[in-house]
């Protein structure tokens, strides 16, 4: 029964086709759950839960890499301003197009479902700029989008009534055992198990992700909004919780219908 107030059609790169309709909508919040999780962001793991489970990466980008190179030589080699050096690169967008849209189904399905299932979500304050100066790295993480999965939690978060506190980026969660309490000095990223003082032994993803979660729900509960320290972190590391905004519930203009659905 709702009446659009804007009707837009466009076509992308892909010389695929959008109708986008703007019209009013409620949102409503989900019934309060006491589950609560930390999401530590890796590679190997594109996300690893407190709880132990670990999510793989699909490596989109990867999977059709082989396929983009051979559409990107095919465009290299027509000429200027022709028909078929046209085709050729509405090919490539279309492959783009494709990776783009795979990665980005993928991320809404494991957000709207880390949202669904748990009151609190701790993730980490990540800098994905400064990460991908690592040039060995640059283009695993981009094809990973940490920071397009934490802009789906922020405002899924906000939308459903849940709460979403984000650690201090110089919290040494992989490093700080989650039985004892101490800070290992040192711990490459090739150690992927390890062994504490105390005896205990680590996944270094599984007890990053308990330690974020610890974290984050004291932040809950205590509160420390402050900026990240610049310094190299030795103790306890001041972590920052995000500010929640109070517009889920209210009527907004926020419904985009795409010809293609997606989630």
């Amino acid at each position: 029964g709702a009446e659009p107030s804007t009707v837009t059609v466009s076509r992308d790169g892909a010389d695929r086709w959008f109708v986008s309709i703007l019209c009013e909508d409620t949102i409503a919040r989900l019934a309060p759950v006491e589950t609560a999780v930390g999401v530590d962001a890796g590679l190997a793991s594109l996300v690893t839960l407190s709880s132990g489970e670990k999510v793989s990466n699909p490596r989109h980008e990867r999977q059709d890499r082989e396929r983009l190179a051979k559409a990107q030589r095919a465009l290299s080699r027509k000429r200027k301003d022709s028909a078929n050096r046209a085709k050729a690169r509405a090919k490539v967008a279309r492959i783009h197009a494709r990776i783009a849209d795979r990665r980005r189904d993928f991320l809404h399905k494991l957000s709207t479902r880390l949202v669904r299932e748990n009151q609190t979500v701790v993730i980490e304050d990540l800098n994905v700029r400064n990460m991908t100066r690592n040039h060995s790295l640059a283009r695993a993480i981009s094809d990973a989008a940490w920071r397009d999965l934490r802009a789906m939690l922020e405002y899924k978060a906000d939308w459903y009534g849940r709460e979403l506190v984000v650690v201090d980026r110089w919290f040494p969660s992989s490093k700080r055992c989650g039985t004892c309490g101490s800070v290992s000095e040192a711990l490459p990223l090739n150690v992927r198990e390890w062994t504490c003082g105390c005896g205990a032994r680590h996944d270094r993803d599984i007890n990053a992700a308990r330690n974020i979660l610890a974290a984050g729900l004291a932040v809950s509960a205590c509160g420390a909004g402050v900026r990240p320290q610049r310094s190299t972190p030795g103790g306890l590391s001041a972590m920052k919780q995000e500010d929640q905004r109070a517009t889920a519930g209210i009527p907004r203009l926020s419904a985009r219908v795409d010809a293609k659905r997606r989630l």
